[in-house]
């Protein structure tokens, strides 16, 4: 099958759409034949995380959509823009691999094997027609806020990465209309941003019981939570990595025995602390700076207080998170503490 895009693209087995006009014409088949939408919006270097997404669309929806764009909005002009890995061709080859066969209620009918129906490659002028500068000083144009919700946990340490990334999701949605969205755990609190944003602008496509969180993909032998930004860790950085998770399940078991929260922070970070010093005995070439471990509730992101314990949770599940330097690369996990179910797909 033909790119819908120009020649300078990779051939692809599924249809390339690099503007809006072009994939809404698309779109517009779809609606005329009442079939359901799929998103995954990623920023490509694809991995088992992002296709997990993508496997759950094909298996819950007719047709499936990926958009491929890195983000300036998201990026400080400190952060990694330049170097964020772009490896389109591969991306393409990972999409074209996955496949779901749906098979029919009435056993007549023959099965149907879905695969990625489109992939959405816009330019940076056609996501922001009015231009677009890491600097938000510097910004002109239309830009999306989640006003009260976006200062803790990842936004204390990146204060204007939520303004991009709602701008950009709803930029997306508004492109894409669709049925369902699909979002990983390791984002946790940008997944429950989006729903709250759909809610908040009443979206219909997708509305916010139609954004979907899927639990963390990680490898199977460290349960590292897997990262585009993982490519950047070097031999010794991937030995060490792991830490992030250990410290966060230390924490875990704390608060499952009733440790006060303080209590349950302190034995993360003395689990990397331990790390570090194991590293430096080892002779690995290694830098491990952690930058936070905290617990915060679920509906508002608030901090909880530092003597609560498991018992005076509530009813709202509690995010235990962290972020971990190894070098140059910035690392994030997650675990639900308490009723998952109710955040998690």
């Amino acid at each position: 099958m033909s790119t819908a895009a120009g020649s300078q693209l990779p051939p692809s087995s599924i249809p390339i759409y690099t503007t809006v006009a072009a994939y809404r014409e698309w779109r517009r088949k779809a609606f005329e034949e009442r079939k359901s939408v799929g998103f995954v919006a990623t920023m490509g270097a694809l991995h088992e995380g992002h296709l997990s997404l993508v496997k759950r669309s094909l298996a819950e929806n007719d047709l499936t959509v990926v958009s491929i764009f890195v983000n300036p909005a998201q990026f400080a002009p400190h952060e990694d823009l330049a170097t964020y890995p772009r490896t389109f061709p591969q991306d393409l080859e990972l999409l074209s691999a996955q496949s779901y066969t749906a098979s029919h209620a009435d056993s007549t009918e023959p099965s149907v094997i879905r695969k990625a129906s489109a992939v959405f490659l816009p330019t940076v002028p056609e996501m922001y027609p009015s231009g677009i500068s890491q600097n938000t000083a510097e910004q002109k144009g239309t830009f999306i806020e989640v006003k009260g919700y976006g200062h803790q946990m990842e936004g204390k340490s990146r204060p204007t990465f939520f303004r991009g990334v709602a701008t950009v999701v709803i930029k997306l949605f508004n492109a894409i209309e669709p049925t369902n969205a699909y979002f990983g755990q390791k984002d946790i609190q940008q997944a429950l941003l989006l729903k709250r944003l759909s809610r908040d602008l009443l979206l219909s496509h997708p509305d916010p019981n139609h954004i979907h969180i899927i639990p963390t993909a990680r490898d199977p032998s460290t349960e590292l939570a897997l990262s585009s930004r993982n490519a950047y860790l070097t031999q010794d950085g991937h030995k060490v990595a792991p830490v992030l998770r250990e410290a966060l399940k230390a924490a875990e078991t704390s608060w499952d025995e009733g440790a006060t929260k303080s209590e349950c922070v302190q034995n993360a970070v003395a689990v990397i602390e331990t790390r570090k010093a194991l590293a430096l005995s080892d002779g690995l070439n290694v830098d491990m700076r952690l930058d936070y471990v905290e617990l915060n509730n679920s509906d508002d992101f608030e901090v909880i207080d530092a003597q609560s314990r498991k018992s005076e949770a509530g009813s709202h599940p509690v995010i235990l998170s962290g972020a971990l330097w190894v070098d140059k690369t910035r690392l994030i996990d997650n675990i639900i503490l308490g009723d998952g179910n109710k955040i998690i797909a």
